[in-house]
């Protein structure tokens, strides 16, 4: 982890901070106090950015790279719950307002860059900019809703028309999530997966 004033490829993270849906909107000023606060994670696939259960929590922009959140039970089964890429955002804020430890983790399904920053201090910063925290919690709210839009449609579509939304919704990530984290998110059999994919390139 490298605080973003000493990483040497900092002017291409400033350009890509400047794209991301929470910071496009703040003016010069609010984007240099904020990237004081930057530390920049380099991930691997598979690895962890936040931990099930732990209440050390942190606000993270995504750089490049995609971050799934997940859910296990004590089994070890896994759920995801939602994808999120370049210029998207990931966070723990209802957990940290409710005062609960996190209900799930956020790991690195590709390759990705991501600055982060502790949760309090992005709060705080957000304390002071109202315009930017209503879109903040907008975006929580959105992404909230998308995560239960996903779970009533595991419920009530079939195979054909889990893929069917999950291309109208996310045509961006179709081909860059591996196979396997798609068939589990669409809750498919990967033979299920790989014929609907054929299906609908022919």
């Amino acid at each position: 982890m490298t605080m973003l004033a000493n990483h040497p490829e900092k002017n291409v993270i400033h350009l890509q901070l400047q794209q991301n849906v929470l910071i496009q909107n703040l003016d010069a000023d609010d984007r240099a106090e904020l990237e004081r606060h930057l530390e920049i994670f380099d991930g691997r696939k598979g690895e962890f950015l936040l931990l099930q259960g732990v209440r050390e929590m942190a606000q993270y922009f995504i750089l490049d790279g995609i971050l799934k959140r997940v859910v296990a039970n004590k089994e070890g089964k896994e759920m995801i719950l939602r994808f999120a890429d370049e210029r998207d955002m990931e966070t723990s804020y209802a957990a940290w307002r409710l005062g609960d430890p996190t209900p799930y983790g956020i790991v690195c399904v590709t390759k990705a860059r991501v600055a982060r920053m502790p949760l309090t201090e992005w709060v705080s910063f957000l304390e002071q900019r109202p315009a930017a925290k209503a879109d903040f919690e907008l975006a929580v709210m959105r992404g909230m809703s998308e995560i239960m839009a996903h779970t009533i449609t595991l419920h009530l579509l079939d195979a054909p028309g889990r893929m069917q939304r999950f291309l109208r919704k996310h045509p961006q990530l179709v081909d860059r999530i591996p196979q396997k984290e798609l068939a589990s998110y669409l809750n498919l059999s990967a033979e299920t997966l790989s014929r609907l994919i054929h299906r609908g390139k022919t």
